[in-house]
């Protein structure tokens, strides 16, 4: 089954008809949704095009000579240049899903690390304000070390905010998840369970806002399931951007999201001074995209119906005068210039858009795709990738 672009504006045109995306409370439930499954793939830690998407250089060629043929690719995406604005994971992941720069303010600290905070509504919020999709049909994938990322899925806007939450999926849940069943068992001897109570409580700690105290059933089921499979030792599942993809590759299986965002994150291990820990890291997220697209090729349920976005939060530097390669807070040009790449039904294949665009165009996109504005977006819908 193919869809094509009169799925992504009905899909609108239902969700207003139905009242959907007044800032009030509905006055009654919101619409089923019907339209294709969206995949965001932060291609993260930030990685500059050389690598990426440049033939000769690259260290994805799955991603440059397979999926750039299904579909989009947009080598000239940009982050527009404003003061104070910084270049990084958590920003430009901000940027991405509420499709507004400098739309978040901080709110708490981990060690020395501020923990950001949406001021506009995440795409999360808008798909489930807009139709009826429960918490976890609306996944974020978090790698263990960005914990502040774990705090993108809603934000601070009085109409919508952790009503409209996704749900997340990563190490720190599953900690919280094992932890948590341990204490409620009781049946441990009592050493171990003051360990495990201990660990539980320096957990919750960094949980701010208590959203992962509470998951939904659908996820708990997951994390029992996923225990069974690899035990609670952290000894047999992947580790680092591997993990993130098994995490997908289950959620898509037993979850089946209408919205998925996979935050990768392993180039920044380039800043432990060794250029090998960023371009092996790009070959790792390649190799997760081959399992992705294998994924959803052959799940009936996915299978014509899900639309891949991928693309960087933020670039990093050229300077090869640098003690240590690659990095991206010094806001260089080459910080500010990414791209992206769109595949799947409804958009046109084997297609260069050869023209400027910007970081926030994905947020109006994906709301464009999936039937539902985005108003605080200030980049366009990227009509030219749709068909």
């Amino acid at each position: 089954m193919d869809l094509d672009r009169r799925v992504f504006t009905g899909g609108l045109a239902a969700a207003v008809a139905a009242g959907a995306l007044v800032p009030a409370r509905r006055a009654e439930a919101a619409p089923a949704y019907r339209g294709p499954n969206v995949v965001i793939v932060r291609f993260g830690g930030g990685v500059r095009r050389a690598e990426t998407i440049v033939p000769k250089g690259t260290y994805a060629p799955y991603l440059r000579n397979v999926l750039a043929a299904r579909g989009v690719l947009i080598p000239d995406m940009t982050i527009a240049e404003i003061k104070g604005m910084a270049t990084s994971h958590a920003e430009g992941t901000l940027n991405l899903v509420t499709g507004r720069y400098k739309a978040y303010r901080k709110f708490a600290r981990h060690g020395i690390t501020p923990l950001l905070e949406a001021t506009e509504p995440t795409l999360f919020e808008h798909l489930r304000k807009a139709f009826d999709i429960a918490s976890h049909e609306a996944l974020l994938i978090n790698g263990e070390d960005r914990l502040q990322e774990e705090f993108l899925t809603y934000g601070a806007h009085k109409h919508y905010g952790v009503r409209y939450r996704s749900e997340v999926l990563g190490l720190t849940r599953f900690k919280l998840h094992k932890l948590q069943r341990v204490a409620a068992a009781g049946t441990a001897d009592e050493a171990d369970l003051g360990i495990a109570r201990k660990k539980l409580e320096k957990l919750a700690q960094h949980d701010f806002r208590g959203e992962a105290r509470n998951p939904s059933p659908a996820l708990t089921r997951f994390w029992n399931r996923w225990q069974a499979q690899y035990g609670g030792s952290g000894l047999r599942h992947p580790r680092g951007d591997r993990l993130l993809t098994e995490l997908a590759l289950w959620a898509i299986k037993e979850l089946r999201p209408k919205l998925m965002m996979i935050n990768y994150q392993d180039p920044d291990y380039v800043h432990w001074g060794n250029p090998s820990h960023y371009t092996r890291a790009i070959g790792i997220i390649d190799q997760g995209l081959e399992q992705l697209a294998a994924a959803v090729d052959t799940d009936p349920a996915h299978r014509d119906r899900t639309v891949f976005l991928i693309v960087p939060d933020c670039g990093r530097d050229a300077n090869p005068l640098l003690t240590v390669p690659f990095q991206h807070h010094f806001n260089t040009r080459s910080a500010h210039e990414i791209w992206a790449l769109a595949f799947g039904p409804g958009i046109a294949r084997g297609k260069v858009l050869d023209k400027r665009t910007d970081q926030t165009s994905i947020a109006a996109t994906v709301g464009a795709i999936m039937g539902f504005k985005v108003p605080a977006a200030e980049g366009r819908v990227l009509d030219e990738i749709l068909v």
